[in-house]
């Protein structure tokens, strides 16, 4: 009986697929709770939040961290139902791609990647310093080198079957949570003189400045940056077991426990941080000198160790749904090398070769960090930036003009345009600030590098697509159906492209063309 239930919820996933152009490539073993798992584990809260508090400590401090957080949180969660009611009606791995067809979001998964990995390799140095009382300060080279390794080990980890990357999600939500209920609990428990009410509550400080209501707003970038990357859920729909729902409410319930338990963990550090913020800003590594204030070394490795790995997880899971989103859009001939990276690995039924192409150029923007520190942060404003260019446009083009959308299962009724336009809004002022430096009194050494990387990338975009002659503008017509415009049956279950249009009988076992193995 359940499994009767089971292949008729993916006879009907597939025929959905098929009504949008496209056969079925990938096994679909992601489960709802693993759906979840992987938009969850790579919002990663407690090392996420490790890797931006220094936006949030000296742009206003406790009331920053906690109150910042909070007013993000509830726009955050604006972006997050209006993607997720695009997501039920077209549950593909292309995501944003296949709604809107711009390439930003390919962008912002590499940035993600980037930023996420190079988090890792800061805290793997923060324990080797800590572990050596604070007598241990690495080199570039030697950051890059252990972003590397990570890059690198990811990639050989998301070249592996869907079955095992999707059983990894449920390990990455149970140690997601119980870490951050540890911290919730134990570092107030643990420390001996907590800061007062009004001092983490309500005494602002500013360390950059910016006027007191533009550090509030830069101090946003916190929160943006952990609670993002939740349309990883989307790019992992073709995977996905009922994806038309299961990936909308993978969303929202991401981005909504995130929001509460982010919080809990932010008013437990504004607690806990002491009132020396200066000196607390100017630590390489903030969360790991809070925990050491309060646990002691031993006590701090202890629970960094598990830092280091919830991050390390949020990495894995991001350059999967990167691959994906890169297989999708190649999958429509928009990217350099498409026909080499369109292939499915004959052994793993995994693309590979998407997977190598996100790590090498996750490599490439990591050298960045030999410009300075100021130059590689700058992944972290990309990675957020080019994430809600890419969330903006769809949201945005269903309400301009004529389109033939027709809500999923997820549908916000008539809440849909309120809910819509405030998130085209907030994500349109957040870009704006987010390209501004850290501090007004701004030198060459510390500008801030993401408008430059950003536009170098949408130059060359730009120029891959209107060169003369060989442009994508003379032979792209994307998304483009790789099952013909012609109607197909799977299982008895009838859909089309095109009205009146012959049915085409599609075997269960037809879903990766022989040419596109490897």
């Amino acid at each position: 009986m359940i499994q009767n239930q089971k292949e008729d919820i993916h006879h009907a996933d597939e025929a959905l697929l098929a009504s949008l152009g496209y056969k079925q490539e990938f096994k679909r073993a992601f489960t709802p709770l693993e759906v979840f798992g992987i938009a969850f584990s790579i919002i990663g809260l407690l090392p996420s939040i490790a890797s931006v508090l220094f936006y949030a400590i000296p742009n206003g401090g406790g009331p920053a961290m906690i109150w910042g957080w909070a007013v993000a949180s509830l726009f955050i969660l604006t972006i997050g139902l209006a993607m997720a009611e695009l997501a039920s009606a077209a549950p593909t791995s292309g995501g944003l791609y296949t709604c809107s067809t711009v390439d930003a979001n390919t962008v912002g998964s590499v940035a993600g990647i980037a930023s996420i990995n190079w988090g890792c390799a800061v805290q793997v140095m923060a324990a080797a310093d800590i572990g050596s009382s604070n007598g241990f300060d690495a080199t570039r080279g030697q950051l890059y080198g252990t972003y590397t390794a990570i890059v690198i080990s990811h990639a050989l980890i998301c070249c592996l079957g869907t079955t095992v990357l999707a059983r990894l999600q449920t390990v990455y939500v149970v140690l997601n949570v119980i870490i951050c209920l540890a911290v919730i609990v134990a570092l107030p428990a643990s420390t001996p003189v907590r800061n007062s009410a009004s001092f983490a509550m309500g005494e602002f400080v500013n360390l950059n400045g910016w006027p007191d209501g533009y550090a509030f707003i830069m101090s946003f970038l916190a929160p943006l940056w952990t609670i993002g990357a939740f349309d990883s859920s989307v790019h992992i729909s073709e995977e996905a077991s009922n994806a038309a729902t299961a990936v909308p409410w993978a969303i929202v319930s991401a981005i909504s426990i995130a929001g509460v338990l982010g919080w809990a963990i932010n008013m437990s550090l504004a607690f806990c941080m002491g009132t020396d913020l200066e000196a607390l800003a100017a630590s390489p590594q903030p969360m790991a000198a809070i925990f050491n204030n309060s646990f002691g070394q031993r006590g701090t490795l202890t629970l960094w160790a598990f830092v280091i790995l919830i991050q390390y997880m949020m990495g894995s899971s991001l350059v999967l749904a990167a691959s994906r989103q890169t297989f999708a859009f190649s999958r429509d001939s928009a990217l350099p090398f498409s026909s080499w990276l369109y292939r499915m690995n004959h052994y793993t039924k995994t693309p590979v070769n998407t997977v190598i192409f996100v790590a090498f150029f996750a490599l490439l923007l990591g050298l960045l960090a030999f410009a300075g520190s100021v130059a590689i942060n700058a992944v972290f404003s990309l990675a957020v930036t080019a994430s809600y260019i890419a969330y903006a446009i769809p949201i945005a083009a269903r309400w301009l003009g004529d389109n033939e959308f027709k809500p999923g299962p997820f549908s916000l009724g008539f809440m849909s345009l309120p809910i819509s336009m405030t998130a085209v809004l907030f994500m349109f002022f957040l870009s704006i600030v987010i390209l501004f430096p850290t501090t007004p009194q701004t030198d060459v050494p510390d500008m801030n590098y993401t408008v430059v990387v950003l536009g170098g990338v949408l130059i060359l975009s730009l120029t891959w697509y209107y060169f003369p002659k060989y442009g994508g503008i003379h032979w792209f017509n994307g998304p483009i159906a790789n099952i013909g415009t012609m109607g197909m049956s799977v299982k008895g279950i009838t859909v089309g492209r095109e009205s009146g249009a012959p049915e085409v009988e599609v075997e269960e076992n037809d879903s990766v063309p022989e040419k596109r193995s490897t």
